[in-house]
């Protein structure tokens, strides 16, 4: 029988008392100090707690039954010939200590005078999520430039948790985070005001995919919508150098290519306003010449002209610009009908309505995404209300309203004499609707001069801001990521910049890391377990006839996965970290559940090892898994399944592969079997896949279901949607050796 309780030691000075961890088994007494200490009058002896009169007793008595926990686990799991006083001591005093040296010493990330010569470039990191983007970048330096992050933004609370956790209390850095959905009217103010007045060199993030749709064309409307139209007005605003865009593979074949298309059309899109005026003065000239399309080219110039207008500005532009069409329409409506007509037809009204629609297209903007977040909120998908939902969407999207107006007007079936007054007013509604490539297309086509259709392609190849190359398709095992997963990367470079087409592989095929050399030494949690110290795993015990198959797949290794003699294995990296010299005085990892524990440091749960928690899994489960680990394979052992009793509906499994990589990471933990326990994955398994440090601790709730998946980003979530820190170092290290 074990015995483990806590005493106080005699008072010091000030009258406070140090709180003993004692522990007695049989002829065994070990004593420990705990590094805490509390006033005689507010320990309660009885309970083994700190009364609630001490200011800190929360956080001390969590921490007192974390030791406790730790120490029983211990000596549970640790054979009895291996339990010795040195043993215990031993792992008390490296919780002690971790938590300890958090509390005392103030972190402060100073450069070091090499860092002080050295060239900062600033990024942000936009849909950050955990922050995948952001530990790469800050692993990568050259030698005479480093990146500065100088902000995050995402819209959940468990993100900017764990934000905070990392960069702020942990690496000790001064970097903002904006938790705003990146669509809401201020939150380019509320950007601007967190960054200051601060130049940023580069911009990251991933947009979620469901956000790339062509205007009048959804067949589903998502939360998610128009998410990438507002990551590139921040790009106009910012004007960095680079910026990066990240994305499924799926993007590249969406809609047959066209959404690809559409977002290099976008890019392409964004100018240089110092050039802008050249242009405008090139298409009024074309007045001279074409005086036939005088109005038409009244209309590019207005159109052209919301290039360089934001918010208001923007708003008053495009009314004015609809205002001159209606009035176009009014000087035409009595050729074309009598009085009565005009004013009871319904094609007229539509006409009409639809002039003012298009005016107030801010307001319908604000309907819309308020609809969107109702139709989110209600679940309302695969339902008799959803197509409702999407059909009025549809309707007050602008393409819809030009379409009815181009309808009314065939409708009302106008002689010829007016034919070519109606057609004006229609290709002026659609050049209202068209993107910046789209109007020099068509302007393209007046130009008849071949002089003036070079001089036009010399004032383009000044105005466009940013030069993009066709999007290219990243594999994550290609930089030293144990793990097949493929990501689009767009990579825009501003033009005074060098082009970067590619971000080149640092490591072979053939050299990739596996999925045993990322997880090896983290095997050893059972069923519903969690573990905050390293433990040696035996591979002769647990691999028997494959040991040294499986100690072959160990290679010595440098940061990005390339084979040196010198170098470290990937589990090694993973525990030693990948950031710099410029963070050796980061605190040790920590856990906290939530932001009045962050703000308590005595609340923090410190330990070398965070996130390695297992489920509890009932004997069915475990018997399913280990049938399906046996077999190698789900569909292998569906029939074994089947006979046991035990099948399930679950549509996969995937068992993973010690001389492979794993296959992409996603959310869910039970999507993937441990190469050799019947069991899922822990957080920090998961991690390392990604190639996340240890000491990056995922914060807040571990799991969640249901509908609240909908609303919740734990840590799981977390690690699943991030992108791997190593794929982001190897295009940070790209930006860095080009960027001037």
């Amino acid at each position: 029988m074990v015995s483990v309780k806590f005493y106080l030691d005699k008072a010091d000075k000030f009258n406070y008392c140090p709180i003993h961890l004692v522990i007695r088994q049989k002829d065994i007494k070990i004593k420990v100090s705990t590094g805490e200490k509390v006033l005689k009058e507010n320990w309660d002896g009885n309970n083994q707690e700190v009364s609630t009169s001490d200011y800190n007793s929360v956080a001390i008595n969590k921490f007192l039954i974390f030791l406790k926990q730790e120490v029983e686990k211990c000596i549970e799991t640790t054979p009895h010939s291996n339990l010795t006083d040195k043993h215990i001591k031993d792992l008390i005093t490296r919780l002690i200590e971790s938590r300890k040296e958090n509390n005392d010493v103030k972190i402060v990330c100073e450069d070091s005078v090499k860092y002080n010569k050295m060239k900062k470039i600033t990024f942000i990191d936009l849909f950050a999520g955990a922050g995948g983007f952001s530990e790469g970048f800050l692993q990568a330096e050259t030698k005479d430039k480093y990146f500065d992050f100088r902000l995050a933004n995402d819209i959940n609370d468990n993100c900017e948790l764990t934000h905070l956790a990392r960069y702020n209390y942990q690496l000790g850095m001064d970097a903002e985070f904006l938790r705003q959905d990146i669509t809401e009217p201020d939150f380019i103010d509320n950007l601007m005001a967190k960054i200051k007045d601060q130049t940023i060199d580069v911009v990251c993030g991933g947009p979620p995919c469901q956000s790339f749709s062509l205007a009048g064309k959804r067949k589903k409307f998502d939360k998610k919508d128009d998410l990438f139209a507002h990551y590139l007005n921040v790009i106009k605003i910012l004007r960095p150098k680079y910026f990066v865009m990240e994305n499924v593979k799926g993007i590249l074949t969406k809609e047959k290519g066209k959404i690809k298309e559409m977002i290099l059309n976008e890019i392409r899109s964004i100018l240089d306003l110092k050039e802008f005026p050249q242009l405008i003065h090139f298409v009024a000239n074309l007045k001279k010449q074409h005086p036939e399309y005088s109005f038409i080219l009244d209309c590019y110039i207005n159109r052209l002209n919301f290039e360089k207008a934001v918010d208001k500005e923007l708003d008053t532009l495009k009314e004015a610009y609809i205002n001159s069409i209606e009035n176009k329409f009014k000087n035409l409506a009595p050729k074309i009908a009598n009085y009565k007509t005009s004013k009871t037809d319904i094609n007229f009204g539509t006409i009409r309505h639809g002039f003012n629609l298009l005016k107030r297209s801010k307001e319908l903007e604000y309907i819309r995404k308020k609809v969107i977040q109702e139709k989110n909120i209600n679940d309302l998908d695969n339902d008799y209300f959803a197509s409702n939902f999407d059909d009025f969407l549809v309707s007050i999207e602008s393409d819809s309203i030009i379409e009815k107006i181009h309808n009314s007007f065939k409708n009302l079936e106008p002689g010829l004499d007016y034919k070519n007054e109606i057609d004006d007013i229609i290709l002026a509604l659609e050049i209202f609707n068209y993107s910046f490539d789209e109007c020099i297309q068509d302007l393209s086509k007046i130009i008849r001069d071949e002089k003036l259709k070079v001089e036009l392609e010399s004032i383009l190849s000044h105005i466009r801001l940013y030069n993009i190359d066709q999007p290219f398709v990243a594999m994550a095992s290609d930089y030293g990521v144990p793990q097949n997963r493929e990501r689009v990367l767009f990579i825009g470079c501003r033009k005074d910049q060098k082009m970067i087409h590619t971000v080149p592989a640092t490591v072979k095929p053939e050299d990739r890391v596996t999925v045993f050399e990322a997880l090896y030494d983290l095997n050893f949690v059972g069923n519903d377990d969690e573990k905050f110290n390293y433990e040696e795993v035996n591979i002769n015990e647990q691999y028997g006839d494959k040991s040294n198959f499986v100690k072959s797949l160990i290679k010595k290794r440098g940061i990005n996965g390339t084979f040196t003699k010198d170098g470290l294995t990937y589990a090694e990296w993973s525990k030693r970290g990948r950031l710099s010299e410029r963070f050796k005085s980061a605190k040790n990892p920590f856990y906290v559940r939530n932001f009045d524990e962050l703000d308590n440091p005595l609340a923090h749960i410190v330990a070398p090892l965070q996130n390695h928690k297992t489920s509890k899994q009932n004997d069915d489960v475990l018997k399913r898994l280990s049938i399906i680990l046996n077999a190698g394979n789900y569909e292998d052992a569906k029939k074994e399944l089947l006979k046991n009793g035990i099948s399930t509906d679950k549509r996969s499994y995937s068992v993973l592969k010690i001389d492979g990589q794993s296959p992409t990471v996603l959310t869910m933990p039970d999507d993937y079997i441990h190469f050799n326990s019947p069991r899922a994955l822990t957080v920090r398994e998961m991690a390392r896949l990604q190639s996340f440090d240890d000491s990056f601790v995922f914060q807040g709730k571990r799991s969640t279901g249901g509908n609240k998946r909908k609303f919740e980003v734990p840590q799981y979530t977390l690690v699943g949607n991030a992108v791997p820190p190593l794929m982001a170092r190897a295009v940070a290290l790209e930006i860095l050796n080009n960027i001037k």
